[in-house]
């Protein structure tokens, strides 16, 4: 799954978190509920690169905007629980400019193992996306 998809998603789940340790937490552990459904994906490490660094940009512009958008009281608990659900892809970085993983190899195997990728879900990939930022914009906001 794309990291935006990730990060807004970290979005919903931290609006319904009673605070920033929570919300990491919970970030993470979407990440993985994520990583279960079927999407894009199945690509060699160097087709996926241009594609992973044009969405790291926008993850971030995602993670930018959505920030921005939340009440500064909340503002902590969010921003942790997007930095949560993104989490578990620094790898990928990780990758490209260490040439290793931050994490212990059953991190790695377990993260693999889930996956349910195909190259043809892009398409789905930005549906999702959208419904994931209009979600987190009303997650975010509600009371």
């Amino acid at each position: 799954m794309l990291v935006t998809n990730h990060v807004l998603s970290g979005a919903v789940v931290a609006a319904l978190c009673p605070g920033p340790v929570s919300a990491f937490t919970a970030g993470v552990v979407s990440h993985f509920l994520l990583d279960t459904v079927p999407h894009w994906g199945d690509v060699e490490f160097d087709e996926m690169v241009p594609i992973g660094v044009r969405d790291g940009l926008v993850g971030l512009a995602a993670m930018t905007l959505v920030h921005g958008a939340t009440p500064p009281g909340r503002r902590l608990r969010v921003l942790a629980g997007m930095s949560g659900a993104a989490f578990p892809d620094l790898d990928k970085p990780a990758l490209l400019f260490f040439g290793r993983s931050p994490f212990p190899r059953a991190w790695d195997d377990f993260h693999v193992s889930i996956q349910r990728e195909s190259r043809d879900r892009m398409t789905q990939e930005f549906l999702v996306g959208g419904a994931f930022l209009a979600a987190a914009l009303v997650a975010v906001r509600r009371r």
